[in-house]
């Protein structure tokens, strides 16, 4: 039995009906070449017939304050297999997708499901993936992922993200004891952050009146990315090649973070302004950052920076520029604290944006336009049963307020976008795509960098 984090809570508060609250991953595999003609329905029998024990958090349920073990796990709960129809376009692909990262997850059971999707053209095949954000992270599922996937094209073998890898020894399950230390631990923790955390707050007021690049809550402007969403969704994914972001980092001497919200406000501003929407005020995007300082891969540990992408500036040198500064900025101030104090400044921070979400009080005001978030991915070619990954897109959350949601993640030599938003209140959001293109090439040219690399489109 673990006790639910307070992050854990707000992402499970947060969720209903219009409002899921799960991340997601599409992995888009290629069959191997000498594959037999039964090779996906051979991997979801050998899935099915798996004797391996579920690995936490997979089977872990809610129990009040508590994720407790399901004593009674279903496989067939959570796991799928379903065909494409001809001729299986990625088109047909990111429908699906749209379509089943709009359903909830049943509480009662853990929360999380997996579908394998076959008849994808070019002798193809995927795994979609979604779990509750309250179970885990950014960081902590792309681990989770990571452990099931092989670095050897020749091992055959089928781990299931979820399964326990044979070679490890069960975990012993603590006794009533250990449990209750370790709920007292996290209590004194969050005691003793308390001083820190009220003086990094006074810190925050007088840096506020001082320093032009420090972005406070409720700063953001209306637009209309800030909408009540409903159920419906729009998934869109593409990939670009990492390369041409670190020139134009290295061009400007700037973090490859700094560079990728710069070219996320570029292609929004133009995105708006298609629209007649742009606001005189710069959007601000909420940017978590993982504050994770061990191997783990369970629950959240992440904090959030809030960001002033500049939409207002349309020089996009300048824009980048006041990115950069926004983001360093907020870096610094967590610099002066520990991860326990983060996590308790920023609970207090967003107390009342998190409960403007919740009850939507005030529809006009919101602590940020949208949210974009960067995760390192794996560098290295990964297989799954002799199937190489050839792209992983994620799939992140939108709510009430917040219709857009912009996630990244890095694999291989890409850098993988995955756009979700409410198909009601952002119309054409696939757009996006092809102004993230266009604002790289905004970038190139400004900086007189030759751009001979191709993009690989989804």
């Amino acid at each position: 039995m673990r006790p639910l984090h307070p992050i854990d809570v707000i992402f499970l508060s947060l969720e209903k009906r219009q409002q899921p609250m799960h991340v997601g991953g599409l992995f888009l595999f290629k069959i191997p070449d000498d594959a037999p003609a039964t090779y996906i329905q051979d991997l979801v029998q050998d899935i099915r017939k798996s004797k391996s024990i579920p690995l936490p958090p997979f089977n872990n349920r809610m129990n009040g304050l508590f994720w407790d073990e399901d004593q009674e796990f279903d496989l067939d709960h959570h796991f799928r297999h379903i065909a494409l129809p001809h001729p299986g376009r990625i088109r047909e692909l990111l429908i699906y997708i749209s379509q089943e990262h709009a359903t909830l997850l049943d509480r009662a059971k853990p929360l999380w499901t997996c579908s394998i999707i076959e008849g994808i053209e070019n002798n193809r095949f995927a795994m979609y993936f979604k779990i509750h954000h309250a179970m885990v992270d950014g960081v902590a599922s792309m681990r989770l992922m990571e452990k099931s996937f092989a670095k050897d094209p020749n091992i055959r073998s089928i781990v299931p993200p979820w399964c326990i890898d044979s070679r490890k020894e069960k975990v012993k399950k603590p006794n009533l004891i250990r449990r209750l230390s370790q709920t007292t631990s996290n209590i004194k923790q969050q005691v003793t952050a308390t001083p820190a955390v009220f003086s990094e707050l006074y810190h925050a007021v007088q840096e506020r009146r001082s320093n032009p690049d420090y972005v406070s809550s409720f700063q953001a402007p209306a637009s209309i990315l800030n909408q009540r969403v409903t159920a419906s969704r729009r998934f869109a994914a593409q990939s670009f090649e990492f390369e041409r972001f670190r020139r134009i980092a290295k061009a400007l001497d700037m973090t490859l973070n700094d560079i990728v919200l710069a070219v996320c406000s570029t292609a929004l501003r133009e995105y708006l302004m298609s629209l007649d929407s742009l606001p005189s005020k710069p959007l601000i995007a909420m940017v978590p950052t993982s504050i994770r300082n061990d191997d783990s891969d369970l629950s959240n540990r992440i904090t959030m920076i809030l960001a002033n992408l500049a939409t207002h500036v349309a020089d996009p040198i300048e824009r980048a520029k006041i990115i950069s500064r926004s983001v360093k900025n907020s870096k610094m101030r967590f610099q002066r604290m520990t991860s326990s104090q983060i996590l308790s400044y920023s609970a207090f921070v967003y107390a009342a944006a998190g409960l403007n979400i919740l009850s939507g009080m005030m529809p006009k005001h919101q602590a940020f336009n949208l949210v974009i978030s960067n995760v390192a991915g794996p560098r290295e070619p990964l297989y799954w049963n002799g199937a190489k990954l050839e792209a992983l897109y994620p799939a992140s959350v939108v709510f009430d307020g917040q219709a857009l949601n912009i996630t990244l993640t890095s694999y291989l030599d890409k850098l993988e976008v995955g756009i979700v938003a409410c198909r009601k209140a952002l119309p054409k959001v696939q757009n996006l795509l092809v102004l993230l293109e266009q604002a790289i090439q905004c970038y190139e040219d400004s900086l007189g960098l030759n751009q001979n690399i191709p993009v690989h489109t989804e």
